[in-house]
């Protein structure tokens, strides 16, 4: 297994990552540390996946190690001492280093205290199995795979799998988190922990917004964040957050949509779809319970603004600059959602043609050239200018000569 491991890192790592973690693990033995790769990168090195992320851990004082590094290797060091944490960057190479630790939670919910402990205590601390285990890096065991809770086994098996019973108690964030691993790995839930999850899903509402919110957004960052939505809203934690929330094949339709749309949708895309039916006081309480940027609420606000009112785009006679004037205070990704989101094909190639064409528009003319043309400086220049605008827009000019001929017809009428 270790032989395995060892070449299936020199496989996955290109020669600079690699370099520097065989020099890692060197100073490391000579200091008597134990030095581990850990997380997400040996669970897809496991599956034959991706993952540079270089998150190690020191069974001893990483701070140290990220120095003695940096003196070895070069780069630049950023050390947090309190926390027994450190990055080095050199290049655009990140390695993270922490002191392996324990952790105890004093309420649910709470953020984990902490203390220097070995490897397998810190591995003890993590959501999964398939995240709890780690591979050797001190030279003499280079390679060999820790894995004291099975976690290869259940990556076998494609199970996403809690490793004590009170795990969702202790981190309620993990029910997200599950969810979003077994959707993109087509894993399935351990059946114990799937019972753990139903029954603790109201404890949801003991972390922060923030943590949720970030949960979230993980999740709208997985290539078919639809599936993990469905899956959500199935064990009851879309509920938690928010009652109106939804991931049904509608929601799914308009993510697949959203997709072949922009490359990638926005996180602002995909709220505003899953928002869309919500009332303006729903909105303002997810806006509250997620603790939502002010940009990203202002978004969503903004496309349920605009979905009660998009009638007026119904209108067969509506001219551009009339549309144009309708639309122009809304955020492009708001337009874009309705877009997405409406089931009438009139609106919805008005909204189109605003984003693509209309809100490109501009005069050929500007206020210098209309100066030149004997208009003083003032509030006429930004009304003339205005009107040129929606002339332009209505085709009723096209060339900057028109638009000059037009400006000296408005001048005539006001004389």
């Amino acid at each position: 297994m270790s032989q395995s491991l060892a070449i299936q890192l020199a496989e996955r790592l290109r020669s600079e990552p690699l370099d520097l973690v065989r020099i890692a693990g060197e100073i490391a033995e000579r200091s008597g540390y134990g030095l581990y790769l850990v997380g997400g990168a040996v669970r897809d090195l496991l599956l034959g996946q991706a993952n540079l992320d270089l998150d190690l851990v020191v069974e001893g004082d990483a701070v140290e190690l990220a120095r003695a590094l940096q003196r070895q290797a070069g780069g630049e060091v950023l050390t947090h001492p309190r926390f027994g944490t450190a990055k080095l960057r050199r290049g655009d190479l990140l390695i993270d280093l922490a002191t392996a630790r324990a952790e105890s939670y004093e309420h649910p919910g709470a953020l984990p205290t902490v203390r220097p402990s070995t490897i397998v205590d810190d591995l003890a601390r993590r959501d999964f199995t398939i995240n709890a285990m780690a591979i050797h890096l001190d030279a003499s065991n280079f390679g060999r795979l820790v894995d004291p809770f099975g976690g290869q086994e259940d990556l076998s098996r494609k199970r996403v799998r809690v490793l004590h019973d009170n795990s969702f108690i202790d981190d309620a964030t993990r029910m997200l988190r599950a969810v979003r691993y077994e959707q993109r790995f087509d894993f399935r839930l351990d059946p114990a922990t799937e019972r753990l999850l139903r029954r603790d899903v109201s404890m949801l509402h003991t972390v922060s917004g923030d943590r949720t919110r970030h949960e979230v957004e993980l999740i709208l960052r997985e290539p078919c964040p639809e599936k993990a939505l469905a899956r959500a809203e199935g064990l009851g934690l879309l509920a938690q957050i928010h009652p109106s929330l939804r991931g049904n094949g509608w929601v799914a339709e308009k993510f697949r949509t959203a997709r072949a749309t922009a490359h990638p949708p926005a996180l602002g895309l995909y709220l505003s779809i899953l928002v869309y039916h919500f009332t303006d006081q729903e909105v303002e309480d997810l806006a509250t319970a997620l603790k939502l940027p002010g940009a990203t609420a202002r978004v969503i606000r903004d496309s349920v603004r605009l979905r009660q009112s998009l009638h007026a785009l119904e209108t067969p006679e509506l001219s551009p600059s009339t549309a144009y004037r309708f639309l122009e205070d809304y955020s492009p990704t708001s337009i874009l959602a309705c877009a997405i989101a409406s089931d009438s094909p009139l609106v919805q190639t008005r909204l189109k043609l605003y984003l693509d064409r209309w809100r490109h528009v501009k005069p050929s003319l500007d206020g210098q050239a209309l100066q030149r043309m004997g208009i003083p400086p003032g509030p006429r220049i930004g009304r003339m200018l205005r009107a040129l605008l929606e002339a332009k827009l209505d085709q009723r000019v096209r060339t900057r000569s028109e638009e000059a001929n037009l400006v000296r017809l408005w001048m005539s009428q006001e004389k």
